[in-house]
């Protein structure tokens, strides 16, 4: 393939160059990852539309030194929309809504990307609430036992819950909320439900941050849940040996003993969209209150 072509979308003029350039271990080029994110644009656009948006960049291929980013550079054209916030120093986000922002990201060496909990209209109020369920083994059975634990404890407090395999080595529970109550209410109430849940499971589980002190246990993490903290976006590559994906999966996927949280991959993620939609279509048309989940957990501690 040429090193450098353009090419329109969206109308919207785009360069793309160094399409051969090798970005991961197992020869997947610069130009494998514009065409995914291509293809998988009308299914991940919208868990990326109107949120601020974080990327992970590698312009020399995960092998090399990346580098994080979250403000959106001046060099960006016009047509990249940004949203602009933030508590002790505003920020300018980047954002995508088209299958050209992605490309556009993706000829940058964006490799990873990363979402806010809340969009940007509502900044302060999350409409994702996330358990991070990260092993401390290389098993990933304990993580899928905890998975069902939680959903079993959130059922009973009427919370309905999906689940995204990370791309990397855990699971993130996630919960749809109505935007009614801001980070700190989210965040407190998601600690609370954690620690519960741990202190009926201590040999399994643990809400320690302290790495040290963890053990085996697999840590239900709940600090995505705050205003300037971020968790890869659904459908996003991560920056691994191979190009896996953050992949929405459902509940029956999950009994699978064969499931690996780094199955899904730039290739084989479209067979899955095939036999089956994406999990999280509606997910944001399920947003709930936590204000009854409270009151019923506040019972079940008592």
């Amino acid at each position: 393939m040429p090193q450098k072509i353009k090419t329109n979308l969206d109308g919207h003029e785009i360069e793309l160059t160094n399409l051969d350039k090798v970005f991961f271990p197992d020869g997947t080029t610069k130009s494998d990852l514009i065409r995914y994110y291509l293809k998988i644009a009308t299914v991940m656009l919208p868990h990326l539309e109107g949120r601020p948006l974080s990327f992970q960049r590698f312009p020399d291929g995960v092998d090399a030194e990346g580098f994080f980013q979250k403000q959106a550079p001046r060099s960006y054209p016009d047509w990249i929309k940004r949203i602009s916030q933030g508590q002790k120093e505003i920020v300018d986000y980047a954002s995508a809504d088209s299958a050209a922002d992605l490309v556009y990201f993706a000829q940058q060496a964006v490799i990873v990307f990363h979402t806010a909990l809340a969009r940007g209209d509502k900044a302060d109020y999350p409409d994702l609430m996330i358990f991070d369920l990260d092993p401390q083994t290389d098993s990933f059975e304990p993580v899928r036992q905890t998975a069902f634990g939680l959903k079993e404890l959130l059922d009973g407090l009427d919370l309905k819950s999906y689940l995204k395999v990370t791309g990397g080595r855990g699971l993130h529970v996630t919960v749809p909320l109505d935007r009614g109550d801001n980070f700190e209410n989210v965040h407190g109430f998601a600690l609370r439900l954690a620690r519960f849940y741990q202190t009926r499971h201590p040999d399994d589980t643990t809400t320690e941050m302290s790495k040290a002190k963890r053990g085996s246990r697999v840590f239900i993490d709940v600090n995505r849940n705050h205003f300037s903290q971020t968790a890869v976006a659904p459908y996003s590559v991560r920056a691994r040996k191979t190009p896996s994906i953050a992949a929405p999966i459902t509940w029956e996927e999950l009994e699978s003993p064969d499931l690996k949280p780094d199955g899904y991959t730039i290739e084989n993620i479209f067979k899955l969209l095939e036999r089956r939609p994406d999990p999280w279509k509606n997910i944001y048309k399920n947003g709930q209150s936590i204000k009854g989940a409270a009151e019923k957990l506040k019972k079940l501690e008592s």
